[in-house]
């Protein structure tokens, strides 16, 4: 197909980049070249920062990026950078804050007027054509005439944007208690939504790890109205069209209060920590549905979002074609109530009944999303079947409609692959074999470790953040080494492997070594090797995923322990202690940072086993939910700290250590549970 305009970006590897590269705006990529372009023409630049799967990014595409009218202006005034936030999260960052720090709020696709040295002056996020216009020729009209005004402006707003993630270094004593993580809860529990579970708000995002903390902190302090708020919103999700009924695999938020209707990307990293809080849920609840969410949200991530050599890609676009061939939101997985009707036929009654094609199943333009009201044992009472015959039924409900579905349009996909959220989704192979036992989950997860090993981790200790065609590129940011760190322990934890924690404690050194902070003793976004930006962000409070700082954190509590290294445990203890004060009135933006509280307030065990049927003990061990352990284990004799002069020949020790103190060793691993139970 012969196109009508081609820019710079066709020489990209990012899909969203791509996406531009036909567009007659003049489109350059993020580079030294492109930022010295903008200097030597004294031309203001123009920051365009969205992603493959972004609804709202098509939109303004197609509205303002495809017209000639608008392109003129942008060609004529402006140096135009198009930037993929998920390969450049260090560019976004810095610009996000702006655009917040100007407009109060954020989003994507963000866009961003820059002076010809990067610093920002005007931002937003969607324009309507006519808006994006005016706006453009308004700020370019001031630039040529009166440049100062400009310059003033960036320079107040440069000092604004250092300061978004600026972090002190706090002096107190290191002090922490449960009444502090008591006070945050406590604050943060007017806000939950007791009716369809989550946040009373909409739209809602699923915020794995919020639930995996309040999961754990129920269980640790026998809360049990809280225990049930957890499960009330985990269940609620998996019931909700958010969840993909027929195939598995969710959707980035719901637009609604009940998890009815998505906006429908299935990105990479939710699916990962999602399968990790469910692991954990069904360890201690053994519910059913939640193992069915796990498999099938697999079974979703083998099928579309891995490559052969066991890496992960990155999502699936909210968008696809609808029927007559233009890009509709969604259209890939709503359905005509004449369709289901037509398909099912005389069954049709009883499906419609499950899933809701009625008015509490309906959406828009008479499209339905699927969304559940009940457990299957109290759907077979009601309609008088049996589960032998409901579950047969709805196996073959699901194959003629995934059938059906897969003749249409799929959602385009974003086929690169970033360390973070490889790492985010090996931990959640790692956690639900841990959970179920599934080998071939422990069998994908060592394929992925060793991609990341062998195609992502350079010989100096450098991890690449992407990879795409065969090729590794960008200089790992913070979020690839703390997430990796996080798996390769859960890899050690479940294989007994050292090489994974040798790994991750290298790793650590290195993070000390290129991301750390003197002065407030926590880790910035980027490596030291790296171009400088506006700013340099420490990124420290918990969103969707976790603060690269707070998982970093909880590393190097654990590695501490493993290798008894003192210098991990006094950082983690500033660190910790530095976002104390900010904990309490924004708990949900801290929820990891309170979960390794916990470490700290409440008992810790370290537990050692060694012995010949050391991995047998390990399985019946993860048989239990226990959250506030380690686990360290060997066959053989180990030089591990933890595993030193612990091996006994023909016999299999478990030890329970709290605080470098050792409980008496037990043979049996119900009575190493009891004693992690006292």
């Amino acid at each position: 197909m012969t196109q009508q305009f081609t820019n710079n970006l066709i020489h990209e590897t990012s899909p969203y980049l791509l996406q531009h590269a036909h567009n007659p705006v003049n489109w350059f990529a993020w580079n030294e070249e492109t930022l010295a372009k903008a200097k030597k023409e004294n031309k203001l630049i123009l920051i365009s920062v969205g992603y493959a799967a972004c609804h709202w990014c098509h939109v303004m595409e197609h509205e303002s990026f495809e017209d000639v009218e608008v392109a003129q202006v942008m060609n004529s005034n402006y140096i135009n950078i198009k930037v993929d936030r998920e390969e450049r999260p260090d560019i976004d960052q810095v610009y996000m804050n702006a655009v917040q720090l100007m407009t109060g709020q954020g989003g994507w696709p963000l866009n961003v007027v820059a002076l010809p040295d990067g610093r920002p002056v005007w931002g937003g996020t969607y324009f309507k054509k006519e808006q994006w216009m005016q706006a453009l020729e308004q700020i370019a009209e001031l630039h040529a005439k009166k440049p100062e005004k400009l310059t003033e402006y960036a320079d107040k707003l440069e000092s604004g944007i250092k300061a978004v993630d600026l972090v002190k270094l706090n002096t107190d004593e290191a002090v922490f208690s449960k009444a502090i993580i008591e006070k945050a809860v406590n604050n943060w529990s007017s806000h939950f939504d007791h009716q369809e579970g989550g946040m009373k708000r909409a739209p809602k995002f699923m915020m794995p790890n919020n639930y995996h903390f309040l999961l754990r902190y129920a269980y640790q302090n026998k809360d049990e109205d809280l225990l049930k708020y957890v499960n009330h919103t985990l269940t609620k999700i998996a019931y909700g069209g958010i969840f993909d009924q027929l195939e598995g695999g969710f959707s980035r938020y719901s637009v609604d209060a009940r998890w009815h209707v998505p906006h429908f990307e299935k990105m990479l990293y939710d699916n990962a920590q999602l399968v990790s809080l469910y692991a954990d849920a069904f360890l201690l609840t053994k519910n059913e549905l939640y193992k069915e969410v796990i498999t099938e949200t697999l079974a979703f991530v083998k099928s579309n979002l891995t490559n052969s050599e066991g890496a992960f890609y990155s999502s699936l676009d909210a968008d696809s074609n609808n029927a007559s061939g233009t890009l509709e939101e969604g259209a890939f997985y709503v359905w005509k109530k004449e369709e289901l009707q037509k398909l099912l036929k005389e069954d049709f009654q009883l499906f419609s009944n499950y899933y809701n094609i009625n008015v509490d199943g309906y959406w828009e333009h008479d499209n339905y999303v699927l969304i559940r009201k009940e457990s299957d044992a109290s759907f077979i009472k009601t309609h008088n079947i049996t589960m032998e015959e409901f579950l047969q039924k709805k196996n073959t409900w699901k194959e003629i409609l995934l059938t059906e579905r897969n003749k249409r349009d799929k959602p385009r996909l974003d086929d690169k692959s970033l360390t973070s959220w490889n790492a985010l989704m090996l931990k959640g192979y790692i956690d639900a074999y841990r959970v179920l036992g599934n080998k071939e989950y422990i069998d994908v997860a060592k394929k992925n470790a060793n991609f990341i090993l062998n195609k992502q981790l350079e010989a100096d200790g450098r991890l690449f953040h992407n990879y795409k065609n065969g090729k590794s590129t960008i200089n790992g940011y913070l979020e690839d080494y703390a997430a990796t760190i996080e798996a390769f322990i859960a890899l050690y934890e479940v294989t007994l492997n050292e090489k994974w924690l040798n790994t991750a404690r290298d790793l650590a050194n290195y993070s000390l070594d290129h991301f750390f902070d003197d002065q407030s003793k926590m880790f910035f976004f980027t490596s030291n090797l790296d171009a400088s930006l506006v700013s340099r962000s420490i990124e420290y409070r918990d969103n969707v995923i976790p603060a690269s700082n707070s998982i970093m954190a909880k590393n190097l509590f654990k590695l501490s322990q493993y290798f008894d290294n003192i210098h991990f445990y006094k950082t983690v203890s500033t660190m910790l202690n530095n976002v104390k004060p900010e904990m309490q009135e924004y708990a949900s933006g801290f929820s990891n940072w309170l979960d390794l509280m916990l470490n700290f307030t409440m008992p810790f065990y370290e537990v050692a086993i060694a012995g010949e049927d050391t991995s047998q003990k390990v399985k019946e061990l993860n048989q239990t939910y226990l959250p506030n352990k380690l686990i360290a284990g060997s066959e053989t004799k180990s030089k591990l700290p933890l595993l030193q002069n612990r091996f006994i020949k023909d016999k299999t020790m478990i030890y329970v250590c709290l605080n470098k103190a050792c409980k008496l060793p037990v043979s049996k691993t119900e009575d190493a549970i009891q004693l992690l139970k006292e």
